[in-house]
């Protein structure tokens, strides 16, 4: 029988510094996708306050943090990332694990905002995009998450099997930004 190891989406791919950005590779624990039942949204609210003491976000937002995070992730959908869901989520949403499904990385820099725009098709400028907010759009032609986490930081998360191509085309975004500068 062949022992298998599991290995990370950006597995040898990161982590990556070009100029004054780097990308890092996020371990944001067990990803489950929630979707509230029909006439339960107040229920799953309630559940996942009491559970794990996140409430639920508006439209394009996050609430918790690193470790524990809920993210609106489309129309009626949340992504918890972090803990394992509580067992009383079920009763009021429906439950997916997504775990394996994603690659997530963080990139920051005094320039991140200039490289991002070189792949994403959003106003990603603090005065649109503040902390906590998430976006579902496109990383040049993936469909991804971004998550703004601080001033010069963000998480991108994209299918799993895009992972190199997410970390390729980031690094030719920071090079060109980099060219930039230098010159």
């Amino acid at each position: 029988m062949v022992d298998l190891i599991a290995t990370p989406p950006c597995d040898g791919l990161l982590p990556l510094t070009v100029g004054d950005c780097t990308v890092s590779e996020l371990d944001l624990g067990i990803l489950t996708s929630c979707a509230p039942f029909k006439g339960q949204s107040g229920a799953f609210a309630e559940t996942m306050k009491d559970a794990h003491g996140l409430a639920v976000p508006k439209v394009n937002r996050s609430t918790g943090k690193q470790g524990a995070r809920l993210m609106w992730f489309s129309q009626g959908q949340y992504l918890l990332a972090g803990p394992a869901p509580d067992d009383a989520l079920a009763k009021t949403s429906a439950l997916t694990d997504q775990s394996d499904a994603w690659a997530a990385v963080r990139i920051e820099g005094p320039n991140v905002e200039d490289v991002l725009a070189r792949l994403v098709p959003i106003d990603l400028r603090p005065v649109a995009f503040k902390r906590g907010h998430v976006a579902r759009t496109q990383v040049q032609h993936m469909m991804a998450l971004i998550l703004r986490l601080s001033g010069d930081a963000f998480q991108i998360m994209v299918f799993r099997s895009m992972a190199a191509t997410l970390v390729h085309d980031l690094q030719v975004a920071m090079q060109g930004v980099a060219a930039r500068r230098e010159g």
